[in-house]
């Protein structure tokens, strides 16, 4: 096991590791006429979607420890707001994803984000997406529950930084 270090070490890495948004990508207000551009919106939406392309094939995060994470850098936010940007990174937060973004795994299609690796406090994925989820964390060999509609947190949680090797 790699030696541990603080989650906002591990953010903070994410952070500055990212690729900077080519100028086609970044918000502006010229080219902005679905919503309005919020750049304390922006900065929390891309450290979630910074960390949830962090998990691995096979892990999963819930929306609290990733809004945990996200606050012990940014001092905001909470799984509900997290829930808002994972609900967002298809469309309204899809700029702040690099260009190129590819989700590692068995499971890579046209996402840029494994939305299906962060589930909540109890394991279960999006309820509106519950079959495109655990279809693709079955692909992934993610640890569920016995009748197979949840993760099995205990098997499964991912820790950044501190438990980087698949179980």
């Amino acid at each position: 096991m790699p030696p541990a270090t603080e989650p906002d070490d591990a953010l903070a890495g994410a952070l500055e590791n990212a690729p900077a948004l080519p100028p086609d990508r970044a918000p502006d207000s010229a080219h902005d006429d679905a919503l309005p551009h919020d750049s304390t919106a922006d900065e929390y939406a891309t450290a979630v979607l910074a960390l949830v392309r962090q998990i691995p094939s096979g892990r999963a995060m819930t929306y609290g420890l990733i809004a945990e994470i996200v606050a012990e850098t940014l001092h905001r936010g909470g799984p509900r707001q997290v829930g808002q940007v994972m609900a967002g990174s298809g469309d309204r937060y899809a700029h702040l994803v690099p260009d190129g973004a590819a989700v590692i795994g068995p499971v890579q299609d046209t996402n840029e984000v494994p939305w299906w690796r962060v589930v909540n406090a109890s394991g279960a994925p999006p309820a509106r997406h519950a079959t495109a989820a655990l279809d693709a964390l079955r692909a992934e060999a993610t640890p569920l529950t016995r009748d197979g509609h949840r993760v099995a947190l205990k098997r499964a949680i991912w820790f950044p930084g501190i438990d980087d090797a698949p179980r």
